[in-house]
């Protein structure tokens, strides 16, 4: 029954139209993602993504085009009490406009995706766009650049900061680290079991304190210990002043296995 209430509540939006603008190419290739117990890596598919993260003003547009997504009338099923905390129904701060939207759940995230012909980017996609930096498709293994990541997580008051200023990566992309943690499709898939492509749970207790380490690639890469340790944390209705979302749109090629 609440599945079935989910989906009645969800598919009111239809996509109104589909658009590249604002988006850039990320071109795909192999993929090892931080956690790969088979070690063979995954091949990511071209995909087109927002420059930048969802700012509370594009947000705005949505809950007034669908009121079923403001503050005084979401569901708690699809959305906990920390939902758009510090909104009104007539919407946000005017100084935070420009800023990344946050205390937003992963059904009202996608909600928004779907309603441009969008939808939220996958853990492997999220990661291969953001091991990148302004130079290189694949910066991992600078212990620069992820101490700069880092930094960008520890500092405060990050989510009211306006979107757009930072450098952009080899992609093209913006503020993917530095500003909010951001929802993705599968967040909880690792953690669904010892195989991260599998749903048996017979190793889900691997991703908490020092067993997080046994299959990640790289020891080192803190910064990514991070990210699948705060999506291990979260539920579908979790709003977090930390943590907002952008989306990305399939490329019009064939996408194969």
């Amino acid at each position: 029954m609440i599945r079935l209430h989910a989906l009645l509540f969800v598919v009111i939006c239809i996509p109104a139209f589909a658009q590249h603008a604002d988006m850039m190419l990320v071109k795909g290739g192999h993929y090892v993602p931080h956690y790969d117990e088979e070690g063979v890596g995954v091949e990511v598919q071209d995909f087109y993504m927002d420059i930048t993260p969802v700012t509370h003003e594009q947000y705005l547009k949505f809950v007034n085009a669908h009121p079923q997504w403001k503050r005084s009338q979401v569901p708690r099923l699809f959305a906990d009490e920390h939902y758009l905390r510090g909104w009104g129904d007539s919407g946000p701060d005017q100084s935070i406009l420009k800023s990344p939207v946050n205390n937003v759940s992963w059904f009202a995230a996608k909600a928004y995706c779907e309603c441009l012909g969008k939808r939220l980017p996958t853990v492997d996609e999220w990661e291969y766009a953001a091991m990148a930096d302004e130079n290189r498709r694949d910066a991992r293994k600078d212990s620069v650049f992820n101490q700069r990541i880092i930094r960008g997580y520890e500092t405060r008051g990050s989510h009211t900061k306006e979107v757009g200023n930072s450098p952009a990566n080899y992609w093209g992309l913006k503020d993917l680290h530095g500003l909010v943690w951001e929802w993705t499709l599968d967040f909880n898939a690792v953690i669904l079991g010892g195989e991260s492509r599998k749903l048996d749970n017979t190793n889900s207790t691997n991703l908490w304190c020092g067993g997080a380490a046994i299959n990640a690639t790289d020891l080192m890469n803190y910064a990514a210990f991070m990210r699948y340790a705060l999506r291990s944390s979260l539920k579908a209705r979790y709003s977090l002043t930390s943590l907002g979302f952008r989306c990305v749109k399939d490329t019009d090629k064939p996408r194969h296995p």
